[in-house]
């Protein structure tokens, strides 16, 4: 079983910039896509990225395209989410998640449902 969890969340100025960490045990993260996602209070979660197994392939969201880079080191079994350009409707909750046959390519982000464990989640706050 995958036990994920994240870190690296915090208080930043709007247009700074946040690294996130979802660190990985239990099982073998090289096996496994990962993907980030986001709650804002009274919203659904939101899909952010996902990053293949391998990381060959990736894929974001459109409203952080740009401003949002995933990265996988399986020898350190952590995927980071390095966040730019942050703006204050960044501010939720973030969550990574993992699946062992869930899909990620340049052209299709996995859904929620399509993985199967989940870390606790790491609030981002953006704000002066």
């Amino acid at each position: 079983q995958l036990r994920l969890v994240e870190s690296g969340g915090g208080l930043v100025q709007p247009g700074g910039s946040l690294r996130l960490s979802c660190a990985a045990s239990g099982a073998n993260m090289e096996h496994y896509t990962i993907g980030w996602f986001r709650q804002a209070p009274g919203k659904e979660r939101e899909g952010l990225s996902c990053i293949s197994v391998g990381g060959d392939m990736t894929n974001y969201v459109d409203s952080v395209k740009g401003r949002f880079t995933i990265s996988r080191d399986d020898a350190k079994k952590t995927v980071f989410l390095h966040m730019s350009s942050l703006k204050p409707q960044d501010t939720a909750d973030y969550y990574c998640a993992g699946g062992v046959s869930t899909y990620c390519s340049s052209g299709y982000l996995a859904k929620f449902d399509e993985y199967d464990y989940w870390g606790q989640g790491t609030q981002v706050t953006v704000s002066s």
